[in-house]
């Protein structure tokens, strides 16, 4: 029997590493083995391979100070400065699978622009969004939630059509070939019919045009061009160093990608793993402009998706857009590279075994090291808030626990052998409601799965507003009723990690989950079968006892009746999926399925965006949003087509 480690034990408690949990399986209460202590420590920098090591590490920390006490400056912006008391709905989406006349096969900003407006037209106050983080774009690698930077966003949301550039193409041959080449809009047809998203082939045909253009912006003369290079001065000297990091990064990616060497960092020449590396500087010398390409997409989004924003205003959407932080990023992405010291190396983030996920599951992201978090000032956690916030109306934290604290799980182990790490709350909330504050916007925390105690109480303390799935909300005596929910929330139906309602009508995704392994065999699949139908009939139930469901056998009177019981609860905020007003029945995501087994995030909307709000199914769900909760400022001016983009300008 192994020997007893109490210094181990003191240094991983100072360090932030909790005793254990209570399983959310067995009930039985988990204690992280010391090895498991050992390897968090570790990652946080501390060796202590022996008791004295670990004595001498813990005579090096210093004394814990209290948490700062909470200050009036310090609630997020409270919904009824937005609403003025009254409760509202609002459509979310991936934008990315968004499929329109105009798309280059990945959903972008002028799609969203149309999305804004055909939300304006039903009454709607926001529109809701997957992280427009910046991604690795190849095929099994594509996530919206493991992104390689959560500051910045990626390049396939841009409308090209809308770069002002383009409408300058005369003045460059080279932009004008690109964008006239019969090739390229053979190549983008294609796209654009496909069924699943190819981010490798759209991103390809974007950049045989988003270079010439760039080109077109270096080399254009006049007022007007003189006016959009300060504006991009402007943008380059507000973004920093950050700014000059990522754009370093994305061009030092491609370069390297294609000498064989890869885009994740840590498979590069140690040379080019630091970023303040004399080797660095030199390559942003000598690459000036590709260097500046990435740096000028980022002003080119921003400014895009500016645009929306202030059409969201001026169509009436009390709340406007609301964006998506992911709750970390990719290890060998831009983040990590760009702020070296910040995340804890050796270890990974993801959730002990529960019921959703028998062997637990390791998401495959480094999670950031609490005390260089907190020994930086936050500085990294601030620029993330005010980058996401910039434009937005409201902003929902995926996975807020991780405000309170992460699962850490050591590299080359079961998640059954991690444990958890707690994290500075009280600053990281006190940061997030200044944030709030100073974009005038909303804060949406995801907190759902295994909630420590007390951790609703705390954020809806800071003004937040929690999160409530219809899926969840039932006790043993079937769901709860409307008058039952929470006030200060967003209910919605399902989540990006949850089978959309069409699905739920039948039992499509569960043959789809077998097929992939994901249930592992016939007895286990009838089981699931057999749930399904009484979780349906439960349902059905609630809604028949509340008047609200027309026919017990129809999908769509099954998600009309959806809507008017989410409408009907007491939830400040509805957020009704796009994939239910289209009757999506293959969910986006299957989580803990592997890339080559099933193509999660690439399924695309198969009904195009021009039509979706005229088809019978749509127009029967948005039928089911009572009056009191649509916004009562006139939504467009009349005759406006729903799908029309925002003038941009140059």
């Amino acid at each position: 029997m192994a020997e007893p480690r109490p210094r181990l034990g003191e240094l991983a408690r100072r360090l932030g590493v909790e005793d254990g949990y209570h399983s959310a399986l067995s009930h039985e209460w988990v204690a992280p083995s010391d090895a498991t202590r050992e390897a968090l420590v570790a990652a946080m920098g501390f060796e202590a391979s022996s008791e004295a090591a670990a004595a001498r590490a813990l005579a090096s920390l210093p004394e814990p100070a209290p948490p700062p006490p909470p200050g009036p400056p310090e609630r997020c912006l409270d919904v009824a400065e937005l609403l003025g008391g009254r409760r509202a709905f609002g459509l979310w989406c991936n934008l990315y699978s968004l499929r329109s006349a105009r798309s280059w096969g990945f959903g972008s900003l002028g799609d969203l622009a149309g999305l804004v407006r055909s939300a304006a037209a039903c009454g709607a106050d926001f529109v809701g969004l997957s992280p427009l983080h910046a991604l690795l774009d190849r095929p099994g690698r594509f996530c919206p939630y493991a992104p390689v930077s959560r500051v910045f966003r990626d390049p396939l949301y841009l409308e090209p059509e809308r770069i002002p550039e383009w409408d300058a193409r005369s003045e460059s041959p080279e932009a004008r070939r690109a964008v006239e080449s019969p090739a390229l809009r053979a190549r983008v047809a294609a796209l654009r019919r496909g069924d699943r998203l190819d981010p490798a082939g759209v991103e390809a045909a974007l950049f045989e045009v988003l270079r010439p253009l760039h080109a077109c912006f270096l080399g254009r003369h006049g007022a007007r061009a003189d006016r959009r290079r300060a504006d991009f001065a402007a943008f380059r000297d507000r973004g920093g160093e950050s700014l000059e990091r990522f754009a370093t990064f994305q061009a030092l990616a491609g370069r390297l990608e294609a000498r064989g060497s890869g885009r994740d960092w840590d498979a590069w020449p140690a040379a080019l793993r630091d970023p303040g590396s004399g080797e660095v500087r030199a390559f942003r010398a000598e690459h000036v402009e590709e260097v500046g390409l990435h740096a000028w997409l980022q002003f080119e989004l921003d400014r895009q998706l500016g645009l929306v924003a202030k059409l969201a205003r001026a169509q009436g959407l009390a709340i406007g857009l609301y964006t998506d932080l992911a709750l970390g990023s990719t290890g060998g992405g831009s983040d990590t590279w760009s702020w070296p010291g910040l995340f804890a190396h050796g270890v990974s983030v993801g959730a002990p075994p529960d019921a959703f996920s028998r062997a637990g599951q390791d998401w495959g992201f480094p999670p950031l090291d609490p005390h260089a978090l907190r020994g930086d000032g936050r500085r990294y956690w601030q620029t993330l808030l005010n980058a996401n916030l910039r434009h937005a109306g409201a902003l929902r934290i995926d996975h807020a626990l991780g405000l309170r604290r992460l699962f850490w799980i050591p590299a080359g182990a079961p998640p059954s052998e991690g444990a958890y790490v707690r994290y500075p709350e009280p600053e990281l909330l006190a940061d997030l409601a200044r944030a709030s504050r100073r974009h005038r916007a909303l804060v949406i925390a995801e907190d759902l799965g295994t909630v420590p105690e007390g951790f609703s109480e705390a954020i809806q303390a800071r003004g937040m507003l929690s999160s409530r799935v219809l899926l969840f909300e039932r006790d043993a005596a079937g769901f709860r009723p409307a008058d039952a929910w929470p006030e200060a929330c967003l209910a919605t139906a399902n989540t990006h990690d949850l089978p959309p309602l069409a699905a739920l009508a039948g039992e499509d995704d569960l043959a789809l989950r077998r097929r992939v392994g994901q249930i592992p065999d016939d007895q286990a699949l009838e089981a699931l079968r057999a749930e399904r139908r009484a979780d349906r009939e439960a349902l059905r139930e609630r809604l028949a006892r509340d008047g609200l469901l027309a026919d017990r056998d129809d999908p769509d009177a099954l998600a009309a009746g959806v809507t008017a019981f989410l409408c009907a609860t007491r939830a400040v905020l509805v957020g009704l999926s796009l994939d239910d007003l289209a009757g999506e029945r293959e969910p986006i995501n299957l989580p803990g399925v592997a890339p080559e087994r099933h193509p999660s995030w690439l399924r695309r909307m198969s009904v195009p965006l021009e039509r979706l709000f005229e088809t019978p199914r749509a127009r029967r769900v948005l039928a089911a949003v009572p009056d009191d909760r649509r916004s009562p400022r006139r939504a467009a001016p009349p005759g406006a087509p729903a799908d029309a983009p925002p003038s941009t300008g140059s």
